[in-house]
Formats: C-alpha cells, structure tokens, sequence
C-alpha cells in the first residue's frame, strides 16, 4: 500500500484563492445591497443592456426638464412680483392725478410733482430687477439694464423732451407756457409726444435697450413658453408718457384748462399702462401654469421610467443581503482556517 502526502503549503494556497474569491463576491454583494441594482448590470443584463442604457438616457433628459424648470418657475415668480410692484406704481400716478384734479395751487401741484416722481424710480426699480445676475425685463438681451431713469443726470429722455417742447413752441409762435391753448397742448401731447414714444428707435435711444424678443424655455419635450417680458411693450411706453407728461407739464404756467386737459391725457395714457402691464401678468401667469402641469407630467414620467429601470436592473437587496452575510461566515471561517494551518509545524511533533 502506497501512501501519499498533501503539502500544508497547497492547502494554505487553496484557502487564499478561497479568500479571494470571496472578498470579491462579498464587494460584488455589498454594492448591490446599496444600491439595490446589479453590480454589473452589463454582465447580468446581457443583450438588454441597451434597455437600460436608453431608459438611463431618458431619466437623465427628464430630470434635466425639470431642473431647468426650477429656475424658469423662479424667474416667472420674480417676474410676477416686479410687474405687481410696476402697476402699483402706476396706479399711484392714477391715484395722483385723480387726487390732485382741479388744483391749480401751487403747493398742491408741487405735492403731485413729488408723488409722481416717486412712482416714477418705483417703477423703474422694479423695471430693472434682476435675477441670477440677468435682468428680467431686458428680453434675450439679459445683460444690459432694460429701464433708464428719467431723473437721472443726462437723461436723453428728459433732453428729448425739453428739445420736443421748445421745437413745438417756437413753430407755432408760442412765447411762453402759458400761452398755449388747449387745443394746442392736445396737438402737442398726441402728434408730437405720443409718436416719440410709439417709435421703436426713439424709445431705443431714450429709455431703453432691452430687446423685443421674450426669452423662452422648453418645459417638456413638446411645450416651448414664454418665460420673460420686456421693457420695450405698451404697458412700459404708457407709464413712461404718462409719467412725463405729469411731471414736466401739470405744474407748469398754464392755464386751468390746459392744465385739465393734461391731466386727463396723463390718466389715459397711465390707465392703458395699468391695462397692458395686467397683461404682461396674465401672460406670464399661463406660462406658470403651463410648467406646473408639465412638472407634474414630468414627475410621472420619471416615476415610471424609475420602475421600468428598477423591475430591469434590479435585485432582491433582502437576498442580497443574506448571501452576503452567509459569505461572510465562510470568509472569517476561512480565515480562521488559515491561521491555524500557518501555524502548523513539524516541530511541533518532534
């Protein structure tokens, strides 16, 4: 009978390959049990591996949506809040000119002056609110101030007009202020006024250098809004003739009935304001309304594709978890194993 002998060192081997083995099933088994997908979806996947590669890619699209939709539901709020805050200012000039009605005292009609020029730098604030370092009411032109001050030094608004005003006067042979008729002031307000500001060049030049062109922003895959408004609208243009024209012409030496004429031009003028800036809101407003729906839809969307992505790459974390524990038992038993078989010696039997 023939006897034969196992090396201690190719048992001790065995067990390190052992070990080996299932360290790396037991990372295998931790990554899944924390993520709760295979941990190599590829090898477990097979040919449905692109499946998930596309549903990944749609999530990833989704979820770029509606980030962007975060912001653009920001810069609508902010919106919202600076035209509220435009339409009381022009209300306040309303308010003012409806107040003051009739008053041709001089101390009344400097009261008005200083409450009409307060609406004015509210309006003008609100005008030029910015938000993320882009001002709202500029268009696509987010980088250049939309609104100029009418009261600031050098203001070519105020130049135009006073260059309008004694152009005006000298044709038609009008030495003073107070020689001016009604019918004259009423020539003067809607012909040569009005038109300065109904030109897209002139109001250009004087007020603003906001662009035309609203901002738009896709909210889902199929719906494009309008997530801006601009300084160059009717609701801007009437508050600023409106504005300009109580303020430069009600205290001036005029007549009462040239000074009520004014008046109630100045109030038409701020009331089609008011109308045009109610607008503005009501637009923005659907564009709200519209990315809130589309957010909902989104969210469903993402929620599905989650549950297609989980049924697909998936795992039992709770079976997961128990392998990983029964493996473990094997490791620490290995271990143990192998520290005694390291320990083993001849010596030890001599």
């Amino acid at each position: 009978m023939k006897t034969s002998f196992v090396s201690n060192l190719a048992v001790q081997n065995a067990m390190r390959l052992t070990i080996q083995q299932g360290q790396a099933e037991l990372l295998k088994l931790q990554t899944e049990v924390t993520t709760g997908r295979h941990a190599d979806v590829g090898l477990a996947l097979g040919s449905s591996t692109a499946r998930s590669v596309s549903l990944q890619r749609e999530l990833a699209r989704l979820g770029t949506l509606v980030d962007t939709n975060s912001v653009v539901t920001q810069r609508l709020a902010a919106s919202q809040s600076a035209l509220a805050a435009m339409a009381e200012a022009a209300q306040q000039v309303r308010n003012t000119l409806v107040t003051f009605k009739g008053n041709d005292a001089a101390d009344q009609l400097a009261i008005q002056n200083t409450e009409i020029q307060s609406a004015i730098s509210a309006f003008s604030s609100a005008a030029n609110l910015s938000f993320n370092g882009e001002f709202l009411f500029a268009g696509i032109n987010t980088d250049v101030r939309p609104f100029n001050d009418y009261s600031a030094a050098g203001s070519t608004a105020k130049t135009t007009f006073d260059n309008a005003l004694a152009t005006y006067m000298s044709a038609n042979g009008i030495a003073s202020m107070s020689d001016f008729t009604k019918a004259q002031m009423e020539d003067f307000i809607t012909n040569t006024l009005e038109p300065l500001y109904a030109s897209d060049a002139q109001w250009a030049a004087d007020w603003s250098d906001a662009s035309s062109q609203n901002m738009t922003s896709r909210i889902s895959t199929t719906e494009v809004v309008q997530s801006s408004a601009n300084a160059t609208t009717e609701g801007f243009r009437k508050f600023a003739l409106a504005s300009v024209i109580a303020l430069e012409l009600m205290d001036e030496n005029v007549s009462s009935e040239v000074r009520a004429y004014i008046g109630e031009a100045a109030l038409g003028y701020v009331e089609q304001a008011n109308t045009q800036i109610t607008a503005e809101r009501s637009t923005l407003g659907i564009s709200e309304a519209r990315v809130k729906k589309a957010n909902t839809s989104l969210q469903a969307q993402i929620k599905l594709i989650k549950t297609h992505i989980t049924d697909l790459e998936g795992v039992d974390t709770y079976e997961a978890s128990t392998r990983m524990n029964t493996l473990l038992t094997q490791v620490e038993t290995s271990y143990t194993l192998t520290s005694r078989i390291q320990r083993l010696s001849l010596i030890d039997f001599l």
